[in-house]
């Protein structure tokens, strides 16, 4: 038998059985974890309020060594609310929807369990205190936090040089293929020539430049969304199922990506 500890957010959650969940979590020193909490779905189960998505807690687990508890997984006995981010998201559709994007993106990002995956932990804890609190537009923030995702597992696109040559910038194309902004010597087939302040808006939020991307217009917000959808896309050879339904304030983003990228 074994107790291990750890801090995470709440990913999602699934009905098992009458009254339990299977719940998904982003944890700091084991990755993604799924393990049984049982009886919270009950009315009067004070447990189960903690352990709802965008929560950060502090879980107890238990595991018989290399018996599987339940269906597989071990059990949650304990929680310990550190951060109710929830409070801030839930009640505002718009920060909702970007939030619901992020704890996907975290979750498609740590496809093994058990793994450790602290930057992009750290990363999630960031954005979605910085959501909850209302501190930028909840759109940049997702197209922030998507940026950063990418590149903590190694998938950081240019906005400057050359990303095949390295060639100084700035440069003209963009291609998701090519991983981000090409010369044109470098140009490849679908590449777009995208505004130069929709690409100087995706740098900043790659480098945490808040006061260029607060500025920002929105229809150069919208293009640069566009751009981070299609790379995401091709990064991780499906959509999320959450983009969809993000607002960009302008309407649903619609996961339409950048016309003409492939």
């Amino acid at each position: 038998m074994s107790l291990f500890r750890d801090d995470g957010v709440v990913l999602r959650t699934q009905k098992l059985g009458e009254a339990d969940r299977i719940i998904t979590l982003l944890t700091r020193g084991h990755g993604r974890v799924r393990a049984v909490a049982r009886g919270v779905r009950r009315t009067k189960s004070k447990f189960g309020a903690r352990l709802e998505p965008f929560s950060h807690v502090d879980v107890q687990f238990f595991a018989r060594g290399s018996e599987l508890v339940g269906r597989g997984l071990p059990l949650c006995t304990q929680s310990e609310t550190i951060a109710p981010y929830g409070s801030g998201i839930v009640t505002d559709y718009t920060r909702y929807t970007a939030g619901t994007a992020m704890l996907e993106t975290a979750e498609r990002f740590t496809d093994h369990e058990g793994e450790p995956a602290v930057q992009q932990y750290l990363l999630l804890i960031g954005g979605l205190r910085t959501l909850s609190r209302g501190e930028h537009a909840p759109h940049l923030i997702l197209d922030a936090f998507l940026l950063r995702s990418l590149a903590v597992n190694g998938y950081a696109p240019s906005f400057d040089n050359c990303a095949r040559c390295g060639l100084d910038g700035p440069n003209r194309f963009f291609s998701v293929a090519a991983g981000g902004i090409v010369c044109g010597d470098c140009r490849v087939p679908g590449s777009v020539v995208p505004s130069g302040e929709a690409v100087a808006l995706l740098g900043a939020l790659l480098t945490g430049d808040w006061a260029t991307a607060d500025a920002a217009e929105p229809r150069h917000a919208r293009e640069g969304s566009g751009l981070v959808s299609a790379y995401l896309h091709w990064h991780l050879e499906r959509g999320l199922r959450s983009l969809k339904y993000v607002d960009t304030g302008n309407g649903s983003r619609a996961a339409r990506g950048a016309p003409g990228l492939a």
